[in-house]
């Protein structure tokens, strides 16, 4: 199953470096994978739920290999988090060609998903109830941090990674820091 999945997501990829991906058809992919029709149907159920799922899995093997856990501490591991979102939607650009206007709002949605699952992730492991809830939290910072991202990504003269990922974090930090202080909270009463 997992080798299926690579298989439709390397053929997307490597059809994205040749094409829009308006032009990508599933016929086009399955074909790339040398997977019939039915499989990628068992998959995915369009070529949009596999772009998601194409993003989302290269922005989470990229936090993997950076071994990047957001578990409440939220000054380091915020960081590595818009780091590696800094490294990917520039990777990214160049990759999948994603500078084309029609693909650029499926890969937006992917991205934010994918840092929103990450935080999310993090979340979940404090057992303390927010207000507002964990996901409204990871929601609002997973858009700051991918808007920041992208409009950096985006300037003709772009700082340096090590110079935007402060600025941003500095945007986000009042976000999570109230996930953060509802845990402390919870944990100073118990």
């Amino acid at each position: 199953m997992r080798r299926t999945r690579q298989l439709l997501q390397g053929a997307l990829c490597t059809l994205l470096q040749k094409k829009s991906f308006d032009e990508v058809s599933v016929q086009d992919i399955t074909e790339a994978a040398t997977v019939n029709r039915a499989t990628f149907y068992d998959h995915y159920t369009d070529k949009f739920s596999l772009l998601d799922a194409l993003v989302g899995s290269g922005f989470h093997q990229l936090i993997d290999e950076r071994a990047v856990r957001y578990e409440g501490n939220c000054r380091s591991a915020a960081q590595g988090i818009i780091r590696a979102a800094c490294d990917y939607v520039t990777a990214s650009r160049e990759k999948y060609l994603i500078h084309q206007s029609a693909f650029q709002p499926l890969v937006d949605a992917a991205i934010i998903s994918a840092i929103r699952r990450v935080l999310l992730e993090g979340m979940a492991k404090s057992s303390a109830k927010t207000s507002p809830s964990a996901e409204m939290i990871a929601t609002a910072a997973s858009g700051a941090i991918y808007g920041a991202v992208k409009e950096w990504s985006q300037a003709s003269h772009r700082a340096k990674v090590e110079k935007i990922v402060p600025q941003i974090q500095q945007l986000v930090l009042p976000l999570l820091e109230q996930a953060a202080m509802a845990t402390e909270s919870a944990s100073m009463r118990h």
